[in-house]
């Protein structure tokens, strides 16, 4: 089942009434006291504000619209109709489970149908999803559904690769562990000649071939 663009928008969790600023300072000296600290002394006293404003660039996705971000396109592609292909996208996000840090990279790829978007709103809708609460499997699947449905183009594959840190410093304490998800839609699902293009397009090289 497709989501929609408001459950996009606002995730899974539906319309949210945010706290003020002073309420959400306020929850961040509560956790200082619970994990043993005095807020009030000299080295945390600042601390509650700046995670605040830390909080602020970590879940800026939930004030995007990604829909919005690729709605500008081009026709003017000369008849291009092969893989558009952006490779490993610094993927930043944090686990909702844990609020621990989730790294990786994504590859966004789709085969245009007439239209093509500029590659970095590609990026940025990487980024409006993974700034939010996140699952690696649900945020797969939020991007390449997305692309789909505004581009409409032949096919798309995400491949996000991402270490958990809610795995790495707590837990099972198993470091070195990178979890991969996949989404294939289009021709890259049903065209297994199409989907072997695209993987040895992805695996062949690397950003040092364009360094220099």
């Amino acid at each position: 089942m497709s989501l929609t663009k408001s459950s996009l928008r606002r995730g899974a969790g539906g319309d949210v009434k945010r706290p003020s600023r002073a309420e959400a300072e306020e929850a961040v000296r509560t956790l200082l006291r619970w994990a043993g600290d005095d807020p009030e002394r000299e080295g945390l006293r600042d601390t509650p504000a700046r995670v605040v404003r830390a909080y602020q660039e970590f879940f800026a996705g939930y004030e995007v619209d990604p829909h919005a971000l690729l709605a500008r396109t081009f026709e003017e592609v000369e008849g291009y109709d092969e893989i558009v292909l952006l490779r490993n996208i610094r993927l930043e996000s944090f686990c909702e489970h844990h609020l621990a840090p989730i790294i990786g990279r994504a590859h966004v790829a789709y085969l245009p149908n007439r239209r093509v978007v500029g590659i970095s709103k590609l990026a940025r809708v990487v980024d409006a999803f993974a700034k939010r609460l996140q699952i690696q499997e649900k945020l797969t699947v939020q991007i390449a559904d997305t692309i789909q449905e505004v581009l409409e183009p032949r096919g798309v594959a995400v491949i996000i690769e991402a270490v958990h840190q809610c795995m790495t410093t707590r837990g099972v304490h198993k470091p070195g562990g990178t979890m991969v998800t996949s989404r294939m839609l289009g021709v890259f699902r049903d065209d297994p000649a199409s989907r072997r293009e695209l993987l040895t397009i992805m695996q062949n090289g690397t950003n040092a071939d364009f360094e220099g």
